[in-house]
């Protein structure tokens, strides 16, 4: 488990340096074109890849590191049964926008995210559904477990609301820039009150993210998850750099108003959730069989020894 936990430290800190490494090339690099021409051949070449690949690096390197933490954390059962919703509901979601405007309006995806299945969505962006969803789903989960504890017909069906709310507050910060910037990864065909974007984009989120945590948490045990909050580090540093990501990207595109609506909806509900969850789980570990986490700390397994 130790050498599975440093693959998924490392994994992460290379998904939070090619996301400034990509800042850098956007906002430093790309809008004064005589430091382009000015970097020696190799500079020139690296500049080119990261144009043409940074992208997909930064959502591979974090797709990988959350599979990793599920994996390791929740066991073979649970990281299987919320990523497979996620990524195939959202990708038949993001089909369905990008052919008929449904649920998120009319849009389409450019260059720079990867191979595009059906010639309209990169493969990348279920996998970023998939990896920010279910660091948002565990923050609102867990938080919402020591705080509501023997009353799971209303923590689940909050859980499910809360957690989309974070994943839709990252779009929030992202989405003006992107669509936006010099060169922007996606364009909206018919643009919206909020900054560019339509509003329906933000049902559309709620709505998606809603359905695949829904189907996840009825296929998941239904016991709690008896996670801590030392466990919730790893969750709440992947959405919280991906939302200073957006945020940088945004401010330097100019956008404010989504930053701090960001901020309301996003960061600050996940930081509370993170400092009300539990220092140690507080129910008993049972033996792991894939549907429980696969490491605890030493305070819970001295209770369970018990």
């Amino acid at each position: 488990m130790k050498q599975l936990a440093m693959v998924e430290r490392s994994l992460l800190v290379g998904h939070i340096l090619s996301m400034a490494f990509g800042l850098a090339g956007l906002l430093i690099v790309l809008p004064n074109a005589e430091l382009i021409a000015n970097l020696p051949e190799i500079g020139q070449t690296v500049f080119q890849w990261s144009m043409a690949g940074g992208g997909v690096a930064y959502m591979l390197l974090g797709t990988a590191a959350v599979a990793v933490y599920a994996f390791r954390i929740l066991g073979t059962r649970r990281a299987l049964t919320f990523m497979l919703p996620a990524i195939f509901l959202s990708l038949s979601s993001e089909l369905l926008g990008t052919s008929t405007g449904f649920p998120f309006g009319h849009y389409r995806y450019l260059s720079g995210l990867g191979y595009k299945v059906a010639g309209l969505v990169p493969f990348t962006i279920p996998l970023s559904w998939f990896y920010l969803g279910i660091c948002a789903y565990l923050l609102a989960r867990v938080g919402l477990e020591s705080r509501l504890q023997g009353a799971a017909w209303l923590r689940l069906p909050v859980a499910i609301a809360l957690g989309s709310l974070l994943l839709t507050s990252w779009d929030f910060v992202l989405d003006p820039a992107m669509s936006q910037t010099t060169v922007p990864f996606w364009i909206w065909e018919q643009p919206g009150a909020f900054f560019g974007m339509p509003y329906q984009n933000f049902v559309g989120w709620l709505a998606t993210g809603i359905v695949f945590m829904t189907v996840a948490t009825f296929l998941w045990p239904k016991q709690p998850l008896a996670l801590s909050r030392q466990q919730l580090v790893f969750p709440l540093v992947v959405y919280l750099s991906n939302l200073a990501f957006s945020t940088v990207m945004s401010l330097g595109s100019g956008f404010v108003v989504p930053v701090l609506l960001g901020m309301v909806t996003g960061v600050g509900p996940a930081i509370i959730l993170y400092f009300i969850a539990p220092t140690t789980p507080n129910l008993p570990v049972e033996p792991v069989n894939d549907t429980l986490p696969l490491t605890v700390s030493e305070p819970v397994a001295a209770v369970s020894a018990k």
